[in-house]
């Protein structure tokens, strides 16, 4: 669930509360919620139209709206409808406030999208008890929404990017600051539109994880030359971006979506997951990698542009940092993490 500059601020001025949206176009209305939920501890926005109330909904992210059911222009219920065919609001619970008390009105307000109803005249602690239940939800989805970020970001540190495509039609939902960036190099493409060749292989293997639980063969993309199509990669073809089928996240009856996860293969890439995970610096890894290759401390010193003693020097400090005293046991350590972190790396 994506947050808005304007919905983080409000929610660093408000200490994290609740973020509430009453649209209602009687001041009296208005004013009577608002120093209830603001006593309460509640940060309030208002909206005197439903045209005004869609703009504050877009931009601010509430996590829940109380909406008059009958305004002047565009209505409570066509506002309703409106947030939940907008992907960006469409999660956010609302809350009807109406006069109108027929089974048909109260039914027509359930049907916009709105989760709840009280009727009028308004009292407050009525509205705030119904608007705890429902703030429940979003408090959780707030809170999966934070860990799931984290858990991305650290993903993202160590190499390993993700995206969620839905199927059948094929569209990126989702996807981390380093999926962006591998997406746009590799295959030229930009959210949501998920790159052929990837929508290709997982259109193919999709039908048999759902129904078997099978993990598909991963996929290999080279990095095309300018005006050349991205393709499947073939062994020991240099820098290439591998995505692997990690799980189906969700399923109803319009379709499924799926969690790729995928990570850069190349000498660079393998060197800075070896910094990672190995808390060594840059060059300690540069030097460990080259190691790992073969190469004597005077390669890789030519290689690197230094000396050999200032090799042995680096190659020193990643022994005490490993826990290792030969050149032989560092470059076992490498090379399990190496084929942890990246398996279809050839060694």
């Amino acid at each position: 669930m994506e947050t808005t500059p304007l919905a983080r601020t409000l929610r660093e001025q408000g200490a994290n509360s609740d973020l509430v949206l009453i649209v209602d176009d009687v001041p009296d209305n208005l004013a009577v919620l608002h120093d209830a939920l603001d006593e309460s501890g509640y940060t309030v926005l208002i909206a005197t139209n439903g045209e005004q109330a869609l703009q504050r909904a877009a931009q601010a992210r509430p996590d829940i709206v109380l909406l008059d059911a009958m305004m002047p222009g565009i209505d409570g219920f066509e506002v309703a409808r409106r947030l939940k065919a907008n992907a960006a609001t469409a999660h956010i619970p609302i809350v009807f406030m109406t006069g109108l008390t027929e089974t048909e009105h109260l039914v027509a307000a359930l049907e916009a999208g709105g989760v709840d109803y009280v009727t009028k005249p308004i009292k407050p602690k009525e509205v705030l008890a119904r608007m705890n239940v429902h703030l429940q939800g979003a408090r959780r989805a707030r809170q999966d929404a934070r860990q799931a970020g984290q858990a991305r970001n650290a993903l993202d540190a160590f190499g390993y990017a993700s995206i969620t495509v839905r199927l059948p039609e094929g569209r990126l939902i989702w996807q981390t600051a380093l999926a962006r960036e591998l997406l746009q190099r590799y295959c030229d493409t930009r959210a949501p539109e998920t790159p052929p060749v990837v929508l290709e292989w997982l259109r193919r293997h999709a039908p048999e994880a759902r129904q078997q639980g099978i993990e598909p063969p991963a996929l290999s993309i080279v990095r095309p030359s300018v005006g050349a199509t991205p393709s499947a990669a073939g062994p020991s073809q240099g820098a290439s971006l591998s995505l692997r089928l990690h799980r189906q996240t969700g399923q109803d009856d319009d379709g499924d979506e799926w969690m790729i996860v995928m990570r850069e293969v190349s000498d660079t890439a393998v060197i800075e997951a070896m910094s990672l995970s190995l808390k060594l610096t840059a060059r300690e890894a540069e030097v460990l990698y080259w190691v790992v290759k073969g190469k004597t401390n005077k390669d890789i010193g030519e290689i690197l542009g230094s000396s050999p003693a200032t090799a042995k020097k680096h190659l020193e400090r990643v022994y005490v940092k490993l826990g290792v005293e030969t050149r032989t046991a560092a470059a076992g350590v490498a090379i399990k993490r190496i084929r942890e972190l990246q398996p279809q790396f050839e060694i």
